[in-house]
């Protein structure tokens, strides 16, 4: 099958049995965080602050992150932040089996978790055009995506049964053994000699990032859009649970839709393998606007399994969107600045999430739970469809003139 050929490079290869692993972990995490959080609190609010507590810091040092991962070995930044991510959430897991867990150190312990995931992701998009070739970089993305879709329906499902039947606390302690498998997948990776660039000012690498940013306008239109998506889609992520064990069967049900997300990206991640659109942005911002349908879904008081069936739809289009984005970004910005534009993409887009995840309990509980869920759906589905009209966006080709390190075979990178 064309579209697994990617799969024949062995440093893609081990890179994605390491990610697959960490993204079955954070697949169980969402569903185990949720209701350990409410477990203690039986707070909605609470459960936005300690996610805000995780997304904080990660947003904080998201643009150290770019510069540290344009400067120094990607792959050594990711296996320290793997082994941050493990010790995190196996301390994490060991306070709530034992039952000695309070809100203020689970906030503390996923701040770390978002140090860590800051400094991962910018090294992460910069690393994968090192190993496969440019011709099948969408195909490597289409894969991250569908590692990401599997561990969406499994872990969910999985963590749904180790709470339902023992505690949040097992679902945690699984999560932080795939950070462990991660690492050890990443250190078995073989690439070229890491090469420095000239030795300049940490501000002056930032502005030479802010400015291959700031100058494609394609760029800063999409991070604004997603980080406004992201600032919405906060409300089903932090209200849905407490509608899910109020009046659409509980933890089960919860799971159950976080489940058909996954599913859903599943069917994305096979699409965007095959998919070769002339104009990349174009479908993923269509794609980006099926995003609100779940959280529309709860806000209607539909079933959960309605909820599911929408919620499958939100996923396609995720993965689509995410896919041929991340795709264009590798195609069309140069290696040596690729880690800091991707730390503005992320910094950006994520920018808006704390303040989501921080404000939707508080909301709900001063307008009601629905009216925050409508605003936030319709929201989100107009910021699509107005993206649509900016055309450096519409009319971005496939493929760019990127360019690419020079292969060092002779050494490998430490």
């Amino acid at each position: 099958m064309n579209g697994l050929s990617v799969l024949s490079e062995r440093n893609f290869r081990r890179f994605f049995v390491g990610q697959s692993a960490s993204l079955l972990g954070d697949g169980m995490v969402m569903v185990a965080l949720a209701f350990a959080v409410l477990d203690l609190t039986r707070s909605p609010a609470s459960l936005g602050y300690v996610l805000a507590a995780r997304s904080v810091p990660m947003v904080a040092v998201m643009l150290i992150g770019g510069v540290i991962a344009d400067r120094f070995p990607r792959r050594r930044i990711m296996v320290t932040a793997d082994v941050a991510r493990f010790l995190g959430q196996a301390t994490m897991a060991a306070l709530l089996i034992s039952g000695h867990a309070r809100i203020w150190e689970l906030a503390a312990l996923q701040a770390l978790h978002g140090v860590a995931t800051g400094t991962f992701n910018p090294a992460s998009t910069g690393l994968v055009p090192s190993i496969v070739t440019g011709g099948r970089l969408q195909q490597a993305n289409a894969l991250r995506g569908l590692s990401i879709s599997i561990g969406s329906i499994a872990g969910p499902a999985a963590a749904g049964v180790l709470v339902a039947t023992a505690s949040p606390g097992w679902a945690v302690a699984a999560d932080a053994a795939t950070f462990a498998i991660s690492a050890i997948m990443l250190a078995r990776l073989r690439l070229p000699a890491h090469l420095p660039p000239p030795a300049q000012s940490f501000l002056r690498d930032l502005r030479e990032g802010w400015n291959e940013f700031s100058s494609r306008t394609w760029v800063w239109t999409i991070v604004t859009v997603a980080s406004f998506t992201n600032m919405l889609f906060s409300a089903f992520l932090v209200l849905g649970p407490a509608v899910s064990e109020h009046s659409l069967g509980g933890p089960a049900a919860w799971a159950t839709i976080v489940t058909a997300i996954g599913a859903g990206s599943v069917i994305g991640g096979i699409a965007a393998l095959h998919m070769r659109p002339a104009h990349p942005l174009r479908t993923g911002v269509l794609a980006l606007a099926l995003c609100p349908l779940p959280t529309l879904g709860l806000g209607t008081h539909v079933p959960a399994i309605a909820v599911a069936g929408l919620a499958i739809l939100c996923g396609i289009g995720l993965t689509v969107f995410n896919t041929l984005l991340e795709t264009a970004l590798q195609h069309h910005v140069p290696d040596k600045s690729l880690s800091r534009v991707s730390a503005y993409d992320w910094f950006g887009s994520l920018a808006g999430q704390p303040i989501g995840q921080a404000a939707a309990g508080p909301l709900a509980a001063g307008l009601g739970t629905y009216p925050i869920l409508w605003l936030a759906g319709i929201a989100q589905l107009l910021i699509a469809l107005v993206t649509l009209a900016v055309p450096a966006v519409r009319r971005l080709p496939a493929g760019g003139d990127r360019e690419r390190p020079t292969p060092v075979t002779a050494r490998q990178e430490s």
